[in-house]
């Protein structure tokens, strides 16, 4: 993975935990669940690994430090997070809970 890529969810209803987990499935990918209280912050940092998130339910705006734009994902919404990416996030006002996978 070498481009960020958000993925929003274009279907009325959101998916399930278990329909998310396949779909990283179906790539390979492992995934583990977290979650967050509203308004939680993230300071900004990166990670030494390229990341999957799916949001469950919720929500959480990443913000992408060096490109100057945020993202703000729902449930059902992807981001592809390329190893090195400088990023902050808010978890909005119902708290968020997510499914993540490394490549």
């Amino acid at each position: 993975m070498t481009e960020l890529h958000v993925i929003p969810w274009t279907l009325d209803s959101a998916p399930s935990e278990a329909a998310l987990r396949r779909l990283l499935a179906e790539e390979g990918l492992s995934a583990y669940a977290w979650s967050n209280a509203p308004y939680e912050v993230y300071a900004p940092h990166t990670h030494d690994y390229n990341k999957v998130i799916y949001v469950v339910r919720g929500s959480i705006t990443f913000q992408l430090i060096e490109l100057g734009v945020c993202h703000t994902l729902k449930a059902g919404a992807r981001l592809d997070l390329p190893a090195g990416t400088v990023h902050a996030a808010e978890v909005g006002a119902d708290g968020v809970l997510c499914l993540e996978a490394h490549r």
